[in-house]
């Protein structure tokens, strides 16, 4: 394991009973990779982004994350490591009743006490609402930083969303399927924005997609996971239509689940 390697997984497998969500699979990012997951649903890829921020821990094998084998941290350390991982999940999983303002506090709610973090949500310092302030800016919605997000669309919300994970200062970004819920030309801006921001941040940027085409524009590396295994990990250039409809071709399992 060397220090310029943001994951390592190796052997790894992942069952949540009889289904196998991820399936022996071995992997390396290196720190400052970007990298998009497809792959149809069920396939493994909000699995696997759950063991790269290490709310799940494998079954079998090994996953190291910058450097630390999870399994064998404490729940402490792990706390610790997982403050240098954010993560933008598919409900975005924002407060509707807070603020913009109080929903980007919220980024570094693990890395503060309860009582701190309460404090910070109701007497936010001047120091913490300028960076907010500037955040949003970042994102293009500084004006809607004393709004509700229940009163934002849902193009807003997503990125409140972005600035929440920016405000925890991690080393990795992790975004699951943050454009679905936006057309097209919206989606196309906010991947635009979230790359970006990784090379502005220098961070690990992983997103899972299901716009294969997005994917390929604007990643250089793919990995498309299907049953729980990486079936492809190459540059778009390297991937063929063959590859793709390989990929997408439905089974047993992906047909039960209609």
């Amino acid at each position: 394991m060397t220090e310029t390697l943001c994951f390592q997984l190796d052997s790894v497998s992942l069952d949540f009973g009889e289904v196998k969500a991820v399936n022996d699979l071995s992997l390396i990012v290196k720190e400052g990779e970007s990298f998009a997951l497809i792959g149809p649903s069920g396939g493994g890829k909000t699995s696997l982004l759950r063991l790269f921020n290490t709310t799940l821990l494998p079954n079998s094998g090994q996953v190291h994350v910058l450097g630390k084998e999870t399994s064998k941290l404490s729940p402490r350390e792990l706390r610790a490591l997982r403050s240098r991982i954010a993560t933008i999940p598919q409900n975005l999983g924002l407060v509707p009743s807070l603020t913009a303002l109080q929903n980007v506090l919220h980024g570094k709610g693990g890395q503060r006490s309860t009582l701190r973090s309460m404090k910070d949500l109701l007497h936010p310092s001047a120091a913490d609402v300028e960076k907010v302030y500037a955040l949003l800016d970042r994102v293009g919605i500084e004006e809607k930083l004393y709004q509700p997000v229940s009163r934002l669309s849902g193009g807003q919300q997503q990125r409140v969303a972005i600035a929440r994970a920016l405000f925890q200062e991690p080393t990795v970004l992790l975004a699951d399927e943050p454009v679905s819920a936006v057309d097209p030309a919206r989606a196309r801006d906010l991947v635009t924005l979230l790359r970006e921001l990784a090379e502005e941040h220098q961070l690990t940027l992983c997103m899972s997609l299901h716009d294969v085409d997005l994917a390929q524009e604007f990643f250089p590396r793919i990995i498309g996971m299907r049953q729980g295994e990486a079936q492809l990990d190459a540059a778009p250039n390297k991937i063929s239509p063959k590859d793709l409809a390989g990929l997408y071709q439905l089974g047993e399992r992906e047909l039960a689940e209609f």
